[in-house]
């Protein structure tokens, strides 16, 4: 009796070889991660700090060479005394044993977290306010020829200007200052959301209509994500906007507040600390611009993309 052999057992080593199948390779992800600290990167860092290191000693030897008087530039390190004098206790005068709380019973920190909260109140409500004013004007002709004359000539307007108007109106608490903060953050807003929404190209809105979405599809899903990247815009300039009003803000009944502190330094011819309220919002200013674009970039990653 023959028996047939199992085409298992015929094939040679080779031909089972070939017929295995082949362990796929581990997967790649598609996009790979961007080192932190990249050789541009690095490179540029190093030019920020060392433009920063000589900026420091041009004012170091011009103060310490008396080309300028003490009164009116101050020294790196009278300023940085003034700094420190601010955040601490210290005696009122040489010799006299009670000590004082920081500047005008505050610490400096305290001033910055102050002005603060109002910026926070101020341009968080034209946050708010600004992209519906915006999206309005940008979907309605007719709103927007009756709105845009009065945003730009509120945007015109110096804040001096009409502070004392809402001093009177509001008087010299929170209310004016917020009032004031929010007036100037709120035109830019306005009119970057005004910009985003004229700038969607009509062949999206056709294309989308054209696939059967509804007005609300159309301005959640072409219009919104298109607009998002100008109303951060807007709401970084409206931030900056509200950092070089603080002073203006604060200039009465303003403590605690930077802006108040500052003023109030200046009257008294105290220049170091005057300078250093004034470093103190410029680098408050960075960090939140700096925070507004990165959160920009995390919620709107298609900018720039399309």
């Amino acid at each position: 009796m023959t028996t047939t052999a199992s085409p298992s057992s015929t094939a040679s080593p080779s031909s089972r070889e070939a017929t295995r199948v082949p362990t796929p390779p581990p997967a790649v992800s598609a996009k790979k991660r961007t080192p932190i600290f990249t050789p541009e990167r690095v490179r540029s860092i190093g030019v920020r700090i060392a433009a920063l290191v000589a900026f420091l000693v041009v004012w170091w030897g011009v103060t310490a060479a008396g080309v300028i008087d003490e009164l009116f530039l101050p020294s790196p390190g009278s300023v940085w005394d003034a700094f420190i004098r601010a955040n601490t206790w210290h005696q009122v005068a040489p010799g006299v044993d009670r000590e004082v709380l920081g500047e005008q019973n505050y610490f400096l920190w305290e001033h910055l977290i102050a002005s603060g909260q109002r910026i926070a109140a101020g341009v968080g409500a034209a946050v708010i306010v600004g992209p519906l004013i915006g999206f309005a004007m940008g979907m309605s002709v007719p709103i927007r020829t009756f709105v845009e004359p009065y945003l730009n000539f509120l945007r015109a307007l110096p804040p001096l200007g009409y502070i004392g108007l809402l001093i009177v109106w509001f008087g010299i608490g929170d209310t004016s200052k917020i009032w004031l903060l929010f007036l100037a953050a709120f035109p830019p807003i306005a009119i970057a959301t005004l910009n985003g929404v004229t700038s969607v190209k009509v062949d999206q809105i056709n294309a989308a209509r054209a696939l059967g979405a509804s007005r609300t599809q159309v301005l959640t899903n072409v219009v919104f994500p298109s607009t998002l990247p100008e109303v951060i815009n807007g709401i970084r300039i409206a931030v900056g906007f509200a950092w070089t009003t603080v002073v203006a803000a604060e200039l009465n009944n303003g403590i605690p507040g930077i802006g108040g502190l500052a003023y109030l330094a200046g009257t008294q011819l105290n220049t170091p600390l005057t300078i250093a309220c004034i470093i103190v919002i410029g680098c408050a200013a960075l960090v939140l611009d700096s925070a507004i674009k990165a959160i920009g970039t995390l919620v709107a990653p298609w900018k720039g993309k399309a």
